[in-house]
């Protein structure tokens, strides 16, 4: 080790971080490996540190570990890098290890969060699993400032405009609508999944009450998507027993898990609804591919403004005073917005009540929550508030970075465009949101912030093909 120039550029201290961290990758860079594969590579790891590399193995043998860790016996011929170019990718310049401050990833920022305390035995357990071998300390931020943190990096974009006539007059159709990325994490993201996957099969099993859960017959394209309700029953159309669309009363249904109002309790604090509009309701929307929501206006049972969080893929939702049926699932109208995964899309003013709005056939599994907040005076008979739901505090905000963000993100895409059939941004460009899995912030914000319209969509013509 001594002979070779590129370690002797780097202290014993960095090099004994890059064993640590090499050792930590070992049973995933040697997957799939042979073992003298393995015992190589492991052997030119161990040579940068003796120190640590004696530690462990006192601990027991490093080849059993790593037997133990699944490492393969199939043979396979691979010609392995000089460890100087193996540790190029690894440690920094010394000049750089002094002065590049601490990241934390999206997910390290959550671990101690809302969520996390949730489940917080299962995460740890988790954990422990995935470290066999100790690792170096992470950087400690307090709750506070990582909730700061993340709350800094949300992206929001509250300038739509789409100018349609509306009882003689050019409005603005879609005014008061906001969307919101980087509310939630991937690891959050996850957990909320995994929360409505639980519900669905606990109300197959018949554990949830009647009302709460309904899964139609898929008789027709776009009909028979999977729905759970919670604090209030929601009529959509008049029912056998005459009963006109809105909050039912008298009908039962469970009330919001503690994980909702986890949710909602961030939606607050994070500034997407006002602390005047706490949702005490919410519905979940289970779409399969084909599944939609037809041209509606929710009913005024429920205050303004509401939202809705996108999970697990992205679709297009339409906005115009005329939206036109098409066909089963197919829709067209005057505006379209694309909701990356983990977004929140908030209605409101003109968008909520001018505006209808519906969601084409989805090309893939979707997942939507839609939180609402209930008129007084409509709510059901038996409905009791949620203690902790009450007094609510948004946190600090710097209103001046937020609004220069809200523009800037807004600038490329402020126009009002002809879309068909969920149209807008079409499959051959203008939108690079990844359209499954779980939405990555730091990515999709970025991608959302420089996307530009093309030159058809500003002269407001529609463009080919559904990209719902």
């Amino acid at each position: 080790m001594e002979d070779d120039p590129f370690l002797r550029k780097f202290q014993p201290s960095e090099l004994k971080i890059a064993s640590e961290f090499l050792t930590n990758c070992l049973p995933f860079l040697s997957r799939d490996l042979c073992k003298d594969c393995v015992n190589v590579l492991s052997d030119r790891i161990r040579s940068l540190d003796p120190e640590h590399c004696s530690k462990v193995g006192g601990e027991g043998n490093s080849k059993a570990g790593l037997e133990s860790e699944g490492t393969s016996n199939i043979e396979t011929e691979i010609s392995f890098g000089t460890l100087s170019e193996v540790l190029g990718s690894v440690l920094p310049s010394r000049q750089a290890a002094e002065t590049a401050s601490p990241r934390m990833s999206w997910a390290d920022m959550s671990q101690d969060d809302e969520f996390e305390e949730e489940d917080e035995e299962e995460e740890s357990r988790k954990a422990i699993d995935a470290s066999p071998m100790k690792t170096p300390e992470k950087p400690k931020l307090s709750r506070e400032q990582r909730e700061d943190l993340r709350l800094k990096n949300v992206k929001r974009k509250k300038d739509f405009i789409c100018l349609e006539r509306f009882k003689g007059k050019l409005v603005n159709v879609v005014d008061g609508l906001e969307l919101h990325t980087g509310v939630f994490s991937a690891v959050e993201q996850k957990r909320i999944v995994d929360k409505v996957y639980e519900l669905e099969e606990r109300g197959r099993k018949g554990e949830l009450r009647e009302r709460t859960f309904t899964a139609p017959q898929k008789w027709m394209r776009g009909k028979g998507r999977v729905t759970i309700q919670f604090g209030c029953c929601y009529n959509y159309a008049t029912d056998r027993a005459g009963n006109p669309p809105g909050i039912l009363q008298r009908e039962e249904v469970d009330p919001l898990p503690s994980l909702f109002k986890v949710i909602i309790r961030r939606l607050i604090r994070w500034h997407v609804l006002p602390p005047t509009c706490v949702p005490d309701s919410c519905i979940v929307n289970i779409y399969d591919e084909g599944d939609c929501i037809p041209p509606h206006i929710d009913n005024h049972d429920f205050l303004r403004p509401f939202c809705t969080i996108s999970f697990l893929s992205e679709c297009n939702i339409l906005f115009g005073s005329n939206l036109k049926i098409e066909g089963p699932g197919e829709f067209s109208g005057s505006f379209s917005v694309p909701l990356p995964v983990g977004s929140v899309l908030v209605l409101n003013g003109n968008g909520a009540d001018v505006a209808k709005h519906c969601v084409p056939a989805v090309p893939t599994k979707r997942i939507s929550i839609t939180f609402r907040k209930m008129d007084e005076s409509k709510r059901p008979v038996w409905f009791t508030p949620e203690p902790d739901l009450q007094r609510i505090e948004p946190l600090p905000l710097d209103l001046n970075r937020s609004d220069s963000a809200a523009r800037s993100s807004g600038s490329s895409n402020n126009h009002n465009g002809s879309n068909r059939r969920g149209g807008g941004y079409g499959r051959r460009g203008g939108n690079n949101y990844e359209t499954r899995g779980y939405y990555n912030p730091e990515r999709s914000s970025e991608q959302y912030e420089s996307r530009e319209w093309s030159s058809s969509q500003r002269r407001g013509r529609p463009r080919p093909g559904r990209t719902s």
